[in-house]
């Protein structure tokens, strides 16, 4: 069984522990999200960091444990930019069209992102339901859209019948299918939607979907 850590531990020693911990889930997000949960391997994670497997469940507890962590952390990086996201000065239609640019953004520079999800996804989320995170990890996207949508509302711009909820899935649906099926739609098409000469369209792109769509209709009998 292992020793529960000292309490009277250095900080400089728990600076190393951050830094572990960290290395690990890098190294596990990479693993995860190039084999899946079922074919990622710890002795292949403890072999690309500096400690050993028996650290690696020292800290995480299990397989699925790490796991879990790798996902949490890969949802509240997106969380954070979002909450850190400074809109209120702006107008409504720039607000969110800004939100959806960080979206899109965020997941074009986070490819394992999307495939993590893809692969949680496939396991019908069982691992990410037992996160106690769980609850915490929606608020920060349904808030900041809220708030945009409401000083939309309010002051007649954006229609009355969609919530946080449908702008976002309407958000992560674009972005998330760039990078999911990047490589099935340049098969059949012969485009890359990752090419750098197409980014600045795409993101274009999305914030005048999500206008147009918002806006639709508004003030019209």
């Amino acid at each position: 069984m292992t020793a529960a850590p000292s309490e009277d531990v250095t900080p400089e020693r728990q600076r190393d522990a951050e830094r572990t911990r960290a290395e690990i889930l890098d190294a596990a997000t990479e693993e995860f999200a190039s084999r899946g949960y079922a074919g990622g391997r710890v002795d292949e994670i403890a072999a690309k960091t500096r400690t050993t497997k028996r650290m690696i469940y020292y800290y995480f507890g299990s397989k699925q444990g790490l796991y879990v962590a790798v996902l949490e952390r890969a949802y509240a990086g997106i969380r954070r930019l979002e909450q850190a996201l400074d809109v209120d000065h702006l107008d409504p239609g720039r607000a969110m069209r800004a939100l959806a640019e960080l979206t899109f953004d965020h997941h074009q520079s986070h490819p394992a992102f999307i495939r993590l999800v893809s692969i949680e996804n496939i396991h019908h989320a069982e691992h990410l339901r037992t996160s106690p995170i769980l609850p915490g990890l929606a608020a920060p996207a349904v808030d900041v859209l809220g708030g945009i949508l409401a000083r939309g509302r309010a002051a007649g711009l954006f229609r009355d019948d969609v919530d946080a909820l449908d702008v976002h899935m309407i958000i992560s649906a674009f972005c998330v299918f760039r990078t999911a099926n990047r490589y099935t739609f340049e098969a059949i098409f012969g485009r890359d939607m990752l090419d750098e000469e197409r980014s600045a369209h795409h993101r274009q792109m999305i914030g005048d979907l999500v206008l147009e769509y918002l806006t639709a209709h508004v003030g019209r009998a």
